[in-house]
């Protein structure tokens, strides 16, 4: 018996030790390119472009950032993202909220069509043409409403939510809310929103990165360059410092236009990043919890 205790003991030891090294392997797998990109962006590029940063910043400069930030239009677009990004998020988590409740309620008369009609739009869509076609029908063309109106809702976010409000908040409790003389809509903001912190910041994080990262929507959408968001700036940067490489006239000039570009190219990086990298810390803890409740328990 004991023989056999002290050889399960050496399993699960041994097991453990792989496990902690098959994820420390991952882990540095996934810290390494940001950890790279960073000290790069604070880097000599020359120390880069000679292959001499590894981890660490060689030759620390801010010349990247200044150069950056010299040009307007990124404090313009930080400001369009920010207001795409809130704005949004807070039209997306309204209306995915509103239509993934209703979805999970047992009273509501044929709620498996709603849904069937809701999953169809997932692998069926109209396309490019026809939604531009919508949305310039709309008078949307140009505006803000472009970059956050055609993606108000997320069907995958809406089956998500609908089943953290199936699997998570029991029927029962609604119904004796129900019974109590509790209205639909004070049942909503009393019981349910309380209870559904956990998807609601999943979902806020989830339509948060995709706003912050989007640049689809205002590369059809958007005319005006004081209307772009941060990604669109930054990689209108990157191609005019590229074209300004390509075409310049002595290979001095030519060497200056690579350092610049090489070290520039990991500034805008962290730029676009930062944001989303501080957000997530503080969501962490439900995005765990809503993720796993929303979509196994289904």
């Amino acid at each position: 018996m004991i023989k056999k205790f002290n050889q399960k003991f050496t399993d699960e030891k041994i097991f453990d030790v792989i496990v902690y090294i098959v994820a420390i392997i991952i882990i540095a797998i996934i810290l390494y390119p940001l950890i790279f990109v960073v000290s790069a962006s604070f880097s000599d590029p020359h120390k880069i472009l000679n292959g001499e940063v590894w981890l660490y910043p060689k030759g620390v400069t801010l010349e990247a950032y200044t150069n950056v930030f010299k040009d307007e239009r990124i404090w313009n677009s930080y400001k369009n993202t920010v207001v795409y990004t809130v704005l949004g998020t807070s039209i997306n988590l309204i209306l995915t909220t509103l239509l993934a409740y209703p979805l999970s309620r047992k009273d509501l008369p044929e709620r498996n069509i709603f849904m069937f009609f809701i999953v169809f739009t997932m692998f069926f869509q109209g396309g490019i043409i026809p939604s531009y076609l919508i949305v310039q029908n709309l008078g949307m063309i140009d505006t803000i409403w472009a970059m956050v109106i055609p993606s108000a809702i997320a069907t995958y976010n809406v089956i998500v939510m609908r089943t953290f409000f199936q699997s998570s908040i029991p029927w029962e409790l609604q119904e004796a809310a129900l019974i109590d003389g509790c209205s639909n809509f004070k049942l909503f903001l009393k019981i349910i929103l309380p209870l559904s912190k956990p998807i609601i910041a999943v979902m806020v994080l989830f339509y948060a990165v995709g706003h912050w990262n989007s640049f689809f929507n205002a590369l059809i959408y958007l005319d005006r360059d004081h209307l772009y968001p941060l990604q669109i700036i930054l990689r209108e940067i990157l191609i005019q410092n590229q074209s300004a490489m390509d075409n310049a006239v002595t290979d001095f000039e030519m060497v200056n236009q690579i350092m610049l570009a090489e070290s520039m190219k990991y500034a805008v990086i962290v730029i676009a990043s930062l944001p989303v990298i501080v957000m997530y810390p503080f969501v962490q803890k439900y995005f765990v919890k809503g993720v796993m409740v929303g979509s196994i328990k289904g």
